[in-house]
């Protein structure tokens, strides 16, 4: 079958720098059926979804809809509902949970305030297992359902260590049809694509040791994509794998380098990150932005176009910060 995401691998197109950027995440129990924008087409009130994406406007919040994975019968049942918050920084990261009757009671929180970190005491810590979030609405992308729901079910109905399990939900949106399956991974908001079920029971592994496993890795949702790419380079530079000891302090957009030289017509803009360690070490990393090519779809069905790409062109490592 020619699809979007047997294209995107053939061509072998990069997954890092392509995450969805959020700091902070609100995922939203809503069971039953979601249309291709599901704030708006599934069974939760379109006016309060309205108002719930008004609310994250501008504030670093995304907001998504998660379910159960499973079969998911156009029925109007009436239950509370799950509410995930996270906020992914690191030196800040949380993850709380709570339980809502509606979820118009969202409205009432402080979405700049969660945006930039603070939580007001919405819910309580969530302390569970970690959780994975594959994107399965085909409504959107045929290969999100193709995909995603198998991989959310095989997580789901599997046992034994590193499954998933209780953890495993299946999630409305997350950029990208064309890496599909893909998933968020919480507390620390990395996400995934191309994934199998042994590539996501090996993420959960990991991260259960606050540890961040790279094959597969699109990028820290907490950073713009020249950022997730940068940090992701400066992992697999120096074999850092600890969660939470790496943050994108600057990026700086900047003219076409000359050291290294690269193809000036290659590329479109160019970005140096600075990246810095929670022991004084900082990197600069030289990424830049092209067009992959030839052209590919970016999700099913729509016209041959030439998505963005972020290719690492440097990694210097600076002097160590003394206090």
């Amino acid at each position: 079958m020619n699809t979007c995401t047997t294209a995107s691998r053939d061509l072998e197109e990069p997954l890092a720098g392509s995450a969805a950027t959020a700091r902070t995440w609100l995922l939203i129990e809503q069971p039953g059926p979601w249309g291709a924008k599901a704030l708006v087409s599934s069974h939760l009130d379109p006016e309060v979804g309205r108002a719930v994406e008004a609310a994250a406007d501008g504030t670093g919040v995304r907001v998504a809809l998660i379910r159960r994975p499973g079969r998911h019968a156009d029925h109007h049942a009436s239950q509370r509902h799950r509410v995930y918050v996270a906020h992914t920084v690191p030196g800040n990261t949380w993850l709380r949970s709570t339980t809502v009757a509606a979820p118009e009671e969202l409205l009432r929180l402080d979405f700049a305030a969660l945006g930039s970190g603070r939580h007001g005491g919405f819910g309580a810590p969530y302390e569970g297992e970690p959780l994975a979030f594959v994107c399965t609405n085909g409504k959107r992308d045929r290969c999100c359902a193709l995909l995603g729901r198998p991989l959310a079910s095989a997580l789901s109905s599997s046992g034994g260590e590193g499954s998933g399990g209780e953890g495993v939900w299946e999630i409305t949106h997350l950029g990208g049809h064309r890496f599909s399956p893909t998933l968020l991974v919480l507390p620390y908001g990395y996400a995934y694509g191309r994934s199998s079920a042994a590539d996501v029971k090996e993420v959960l592994h990991a991260v259960r040791s606050d540890r961040i496993v790279l094959h597969g890795c699109r990028g820290s949702s907490a950073w713009d994509r020249p950022g997730q790419a940068a940090e992701l380079a400066v992992r697999r530079t120096t074999a850092e794998y600890r969660a939470g000891v790496l943050s994108v302090v600057h990026t700086t957009s900047v003219d076409r380098p000359t050291d290294p030289p690269v193809d000036a017509h290659a590329y479109n803009a160019y970005w140096d990150v600075t990246i810095a360690h929670m022991d004084g070490r900082r990197w600069t990393v030289v990424v830049a932005r092209g067009a992959s090519l030839p052209p590919r779809p970016e999700s099913c069905g729509a016209a041959l176009g030439s998505p963005a790409r972020m290719d690492v062109v440097a990694v210097r490592e600076a002097s160590a910060l003394r206090g």
